[in-house]
This record gives C-alpha cells, structure tokens and sequence, in this order.
C-alpha cells in the first residue's frame, strides 16, 4: 500500500479502513511483538489494545499525538516505541505500564514530562533525544532501575542533582545541548561508564580520573582548552585526546591544534531488554 493512500486512510475511523492500515493483523502475532511504524496513522487502532499478551509494541514514524485509554490493557508490554511522532505530551496512559522496561520518545514535541513517569519502576532504558527539553524533568531521577538515558539534541543547560539517585546508570548521552559546563552531578557517580557531552559548550574539563568505572568519554566539539583527564584504560573521543597532546603553552599563548571533525553518535539500533 502506498505511503499516500495510508495516509488518508489515517483519517478515516471505519473499522474496514483500520483493518486495511492493520493489513489483515486480526491476532495477535506468536512472537507477541506488532510493529506498525511508518503506516502515517494519527490515531492507534483499538483493536491492538485487545492483544494483552502483547510484549513489544512499535509506533514509531506516524503522525500520533494521542492514545487511547484502552492502551492500559497492554499490561505485558516492556518496549514501546513512540518517536517520530507528534506527542507534545506524553499520554498518562503509558504512565499505567508498569512492565515497560525500553520506552521510546525521541524525536516528538515535548517539553516536560508528567509526574506519574515515576510508576515506570521497570524502566532501564529512556530515550528523549531531539525533543524540546529545557531541563531535565527530576521525575527521570526517579526511575530507580535506569540504566540508559538518551538525552541528547535537546536544550538542556545543566542536570539535576538528584541524577546521582540513579545508582544503576550507566550510560549518558547529552549530545547536541546548551551545557555550558560539564554537569557537576557526573563527577558523584562513580558507576557511570560512558558519559557523551560532545556538541555543547563546555570550555573546560574537570578530571575524571577518579570515576572507576568511566570507560568512555565523548567530548568533542566543544570550545575546550584541555581534554579531560581519565584513568588508564578510559577511552576518549574529542580533541588532544590519545592521539594527539594538547595544546602547550608558549610566552603564555595557547597553540591550538585542529583535528578532523569525528562524530559519534550513540546507537541508532533499538535494543531488547536484559
């Protein structure tokens, strides 16, 4: 079915023109996962919420900006996939999935999110990349399980100190933001591993060296005069990093040196619970 025609159909709520976006999805699958991304529905067909053994659930590149009630059937469900799509908000239905461990919100209209994100106990991995955060929202420090949070192309400035709560975190990626400094919250979490501020502001580097558990640090592209330091074995990725020294002082002037631009970027892939 073309991209066009399923995007009229979008808008028509009869039950034959929703079963035709469905293509025929009458049961739910044997694996227990249903993607539809991609199919330009503005609203989620409530025929899926009746699949409560439902596992994985995938919306992502659509035009939706609402869900239904009825959602809160899918008490089995540990991944949903909402980015790409047109949330402003996000719907307090998904609040009430209390098994959601994977929770996909990239690349929408948010610029908070509500309190009741703190039921998601489960929770181990939270992407809101590209989004229109300002801060932080300090319910995200309530998700005690949190491993994973992807954060980055936002405009965010500084964290919260409640971050440091999160004692299973393990990876940060805050790409892509108005951090003028590096965030003070990170130099008390000793657990975390792979921390990326690259494409900010920051000018200066504190040390790291004394974050055992720091395994990479992504740095580049920022107006940095000193790379961070890093234990042994801590792998850097931004400018005077091990490839190259950094910038000696001559008659108190700095020598900049200029490397390739080498952008890294996190991981596009989405991944399956532990």
């Amino acid at each position: 079915m073309g991209n066009s025609l399923k995007a009229i159909l979008a808008f028509v709520p009869s039950n034959k023109c929703q079963k035709y976006l469905l293509e025929d999805l009458e049961e739910m699958p044997v694996d227990k996962m249903v993607d539809l991304s991609g199919r330009q529905m503005r609203r989620l067909p409530v025929h899926i919420c009746s699949f409560r053994e439902l596992v994985k659930l995938y919306l992502s590149d659509n035009n939706l900006n609402h869900l239904p009630p009825e959602l809160e059937q899918l008490q089995n469900l540990q991944i949903l996939a909402l980015d790409f799509n047109n949330f402003k908000a996000l719907p307090l239905v998904v609040c009430t999935l209390k098994q959601l461990c994977i929770l996909y919100l990239g690349n929408n209209k948010l610029c908070s999110l509500p309190l009741e994100l703190r039921l998601l106990q489960n929770l181990k991995t939270l992407w809101i990349e590209s989004n229109c955060l300002q801060y932080l929202p300090e319910v995200v420090c309530e998700l005690s399980l949190l491993k994973t949070l992807h954060a980055g192309s936002n405009a965010l400035r500084t964290l919260p100190p409640q971050l440091q709560c999160l004692q299973e975190l393990r990876t940060i990626w805050l790409s892509g933001n108005l951090l003028s400094e590096f965030p003070p919250v990170l130099l008390d979490m000793p657990f975390i591993e792979v921390i990326d501020v690259d494409r900010n502001s920051i000018q200066f580097f504190p040390s790291l060296a004394h974050l055992p558990g720091l395994k990479l640090v992504i740095y580049d592209h920022n107006p940095c005069r000193n790379a961070p330091k890093v234990a042994k074995g801590v792998r850097r990725v931004g400018r005077w990093s091990e490839e190259t020294p950094e910038p000696r002082k001559r008659s108190g002037a700095v020598i900049e040196i200029t490397l390739d631009e080498k952008p890294l970027l996190p991981p596009a892939t989405k991944i399956e619970p532990e």
